[in-house]
């Protein structure tokens, strides 16, 4: 098929969801995925396994006082990022779309919560969230949890006994995996290997969520094919082609009524940095001057406690196992706006306690020895996941390198803000203190780091402050669309997968009733 009604750049979990939505509905669908084609099958639990999923493609260069860790953030191949995300299943919350309006700092969004929460309903119910909604005390209003919560291990309840002596509160952590049988799907195996895929069919990635529909539709998907420019026609409103390399190495290009862009958070900007001419000097999509500006990482800290009990913390999943948002909201703190999310819990591998033991310098030698074979039978771990409020200077942007194919390098910059730095100093604080009050013999936290991709193509309502509107359409070229965590205004304090598939679901709809 040299043509194309929608081609769809990216088979991750937003491109998959577009691609499977456009396609049932009878679109002819082509898409173009950089990595190889994957199967269930193929994921095996190691940690040697799971660096395969990470991204194999051009080197991304990181500036910036907090450097974003972009290659084991993205994804190649079939699936994208999804296939080794953690799926916690979040929901942002009203104020995360009005941070600018409420707080006096950020952006607002062109939507808020109720434009989303149908969509939120909808995909917990058809791809599978387990939790309890009654026990989230902060969660905005929507449907009840299809599937009762995972189950809770001892490393999950000694520390949420933490939480209970220091006045807090948790709940399960909602996941996009099968506490039961759903749906076809088994239940979770609770063996913690979720950042090496998930071979069973439990967790909730673009495979088994949308590759049976995929095939159904007929869509085609490209592997090996590496998009390039997307070439306008002479008015510069449409995209006409997009160019892209294939496996030999050889240019090609596919005509589109349609292109919707699911390249994630750095490689969206490169395409359209890289797709100028006459009309749109500036790249595709930027008479604003914004594509690539207001990325955004999450800030994030990593707390640890030894106890004299066993934790038994290899058993779970990668993405914890309880949560709290006691400080989510973003004016606790006086002059700062921006809160946090506590994930509680983590499972833990051999190689994850080498990582660990990376926060302790004072270790080496025997002593290093000690503690990791104390570590893995009585270590507990948790997690903050801090807001980061957009701003300008933090950006993606083409460098004068290029890539084996000719195409110039990402450079991403990233710093914290004040306000996040100083939302995760305090969750620094408390993390030792509940760590301390549930029983632990020592805590420390590991350095301040950040983790996800967002923004770099940010939705607005004004054309002169956003790159698309409230769908994910380009104001300024009609048949183009970005989906994926790119569009985000502002971070809020949650993993932002649940989030960018429900806008993904909302874009094909729009597109599906204005027969675009």
């Amino acid at each position: 098929m040299n043509s194309a009604d929608v081609v769809v750049i990216g088979s991750g979990a937003t491109g998959s969801l577009v691609a499977a939505r456009l396609g049932t509905a009878g679109r002819k669908v082509v898409v173009l995925e950089a990595g190889p084609p994957r199967e269930l099958g193929e994921l095996y639990s190691s940690t040697i396994w799971s660096r395969k999923l990470k991204w194999q493609g051009a080197p991304v260069r990181v500036e910036g006082a907090n450097p974003v860790p972009h290659a084991f953030e993205a994804g190649f191949g079939r699936g994208g990022s999804a296939l080794h995300h953690y799926a916690c299943w979040f929901r942002l919350h009203r104020e995360d779309f009005r941070t600018a309006t409420l707080y006096g700092k950020g952006l607002d969004w062109p939507i808020d919560y109720d434009d989303l929460r149908p969509y939120y309903d909808a995909l917990q119910s058809e791809i599978g969230v387990s939790g309890d909604a009654d026990q989230e005390i902060w969660r905005p209003p929507g449907a009840p949890y299809p599937m009762p919560p995972q189950p809770i291990f001892r490393q999950g309840e000694i520390i949420a006994e933490g939480f209970k002596r220091a006045g807090g509160h948790v709940a399960p952590l909602p996941m996009a995996i099968n506490s039961i049988e759903y749906r076809g799907r088994p239940a979770c195996i609770q063996d913690g290997w979720c950042d090496a895929g998930c071979p069973t069919g439990a967790l909730a990635n673009p495979i088994t969520i949308f590759g049976a529909a995929l095939q159904r539709a007929r869509v085609e998907i490209r592997y090996h094919s590496e998009a390039a420019r997307l070439l306008t026609d002479a008015s510069g409103r449409r995209v006409r082609f997009v160019e892209y390399v294939d496996a030999n190495g050889i240019r090609r290009r596919i005509g589109a009524n349609l292109v919707v862009i699911s390249a994630f958070a750095v490689q969206t900007p490169r395409l359209l940095l890289n797709s100028a001419n006459e009309s749109h000097p500036k790249g595709l999509a930027n008479s604003s001057g914004l594509v690539g500006c207001y990325f955004m990482s999450h800030g994030a800290v990593n707390l640890y406690g030894m106890f004299a009990e066993r934790t038994d913390n290899y058993l779970g999943r990668s993405g914890g196992q309880l949560f709290s948002q006691d400080s989510y909201q973003k004016d606790a703190r006086p002059g700062d706006v921006g809160g946090y999310t506590w994930r509680i819990g983590n499972a833990l591998k051999l190689a994850d306690l080498g990582g660990i033991a990376n926060a302790r310098v004072d270790l080496f030698g025997p002593a290093l020895k000690d503690f990791i074979n104390k570590a893995a039978v009585h270590l507990g771990t948790m997690s903050a996941l801090s807001d980061n409020l957009p701003s300008r200077e933090n950006r993606v942007e083409l460098t004068a390198e290029k890539d084996r194919h000719g195409i110039p390098l990402a450079k991403v910059t990233h710093t914290l803000g004040p306000d996040a730095t100083r939302s995760l100093e305090a969750a620094t604080a408390e993390g030792r203190n509940i760590l301390n009050a549930a029983g632990a013999q020592e805590a420390w936290s590991a350095p301040i780091r950040t983790e996800h991709l967002m923004g770099g193509t940010v939705m607005g309502r004004d054309a002169a402050k956003s790159v698309t509107n409230g769908y994910g359409q380009t104001h300024d070229v009609e048949n183009l669309y970005i989906a994926g965590p790119g569009l985000f205004p502002t971070s809020g304090a949650v993993n932002p997968t649940f989030t960018a598939s429900a806008l993904a679901a909302r874009a094909a709809d729009y597109i599906l009733k204005s027969n675009r």
